[in-house]
């Protein structure tokens, strides 16, 4: 099922340890950011998206999710950002020493190299006074959260599919209801039809074959017609898969496969109705069966 949930952590980026912070300097805000994306599928199919400082918690991630979802596309994305001050970071003399050395020896081996710009001097004293965050402490806890209220979404679209389903068995339902009174009157018609033609066959042979014979062998074709025809059968198992849908979809729970198995057999018996079918009316509520089927299969292969 669909659903999405996001988070955010914050935390003040420390000096490293042994250089206090100027006044001047400003303090930079790291945030991390953890989103989590849910898409149908039958399979649960988890996809990371994550930065490098992030890459050790995967294993963890991926096991917390896996213990929680148990279908769907699911997409995990983090990031982490630094906010940008009003004030511009100020290099100190001994970083200033340590760039124009490096750029010297790069320069001497590659001549065509760029020189540094102001950019990347104020983007690497950002970088030295500040150190990368230790988030051993805040990913998971997040991921928790996050992972709750995309359980929340999921649950609430859920609720919604249910819906849906409990409306179509209900159609299903009348459908079925509308079939089983048309099996008899097609016996009835299909057997008179045979007995005219037996009256005709008699005048036609002018008494060369015994009324008795034909007539029990109009009588047998037409009882042969009516085993082919009825569906009071599928009409039976129809009803009893209908059933155990309702009750399954009203209990709620990790009920995905058992759902799939019972469209499948939906859809067998509407095809075998289908097949049997030797009037109009038939065919187009055998249709409409399928249609109905097809639209809860699409649904049912998403749900847990």
């Amino acid at each position: 099922m669909t659903g999405y949930a996001s988070a955010q952590h914050s935390t003040v980026i420390s000096s490293p340890e042994g250089e206090p912070r100027a006044a001047s300097t400003y303090h930079p805000i790291t945030q991390l950011g953890l989103e989590v994306r849910s898409v149908n599928s039958r399979f649960l199919d988890l996809t990371f998206r994550l930065p490098e400082d992030l890459r050790q918690f995967e294993p963890a991630l991926r096991e917390l999710l896996g213990s929680k979802l148990k279908r769907g596309k699911v997409e995990v994305r983090a990031s982490v950002e630094t906010s940008s001050a009003s004030s511009i970071a100020e290099p100190s003399p001994k970083l200033l020493q340590k760039l124009n050395t490096a750029q010297d020896t790069i320069r001497a081996w590659l001549p065509a190299a760029a020189p540094l710009s102001v950019a990347d001097v104020i983007r690497l004293s950002a970088a030295e006074q500040g150190s990368s965050p230790d988030w051993s402490a805040e990913v998971m806890p997040l991921a928790e959260r996050v992972l709750k209220d995309l359980l929340a979404a999921r649950q609430r679209e859920g609720a919604r599919l249910a819906t849906m389903l409990l409306g179509h068995i209900e159609q299903l339902r009348a459908l079925a209801a509308q079939a089983g009174p048309l099996v008899p009157q097609l016996v009835a018609q299909h057997r008179a039809r045979f007995m005219e033609r037996w009256k005709e066959a008699m005048a036609l042979t002018e008494g060369t074959t015994l009324p008795e014979a034909a007539q029990d062998r109009a009588l047998t074709e037409a009882t042969a017609f009516a085993i082919r025809i009825d569906v009071a059968e599928e009409i039976t198992r129809l009803d009893s898969h209908l059933d155990e849908l309702a009750r399954l979809i009203t209990k709620g729970g990790e009920i995905g496969k058992r759902l799939d198995f019972l469209i499948q057999e939906l859809h067998r018996e509407a095809n075998t109705m289908g097949s049997k079918s030797a009037a109009l009316e038939l065919t187009h509520i055998s249709v409409d069966m399928k249609v109905l089927i097809e639209q809860m299969r699409e649904q049912v292969q998403n749900i847990e």
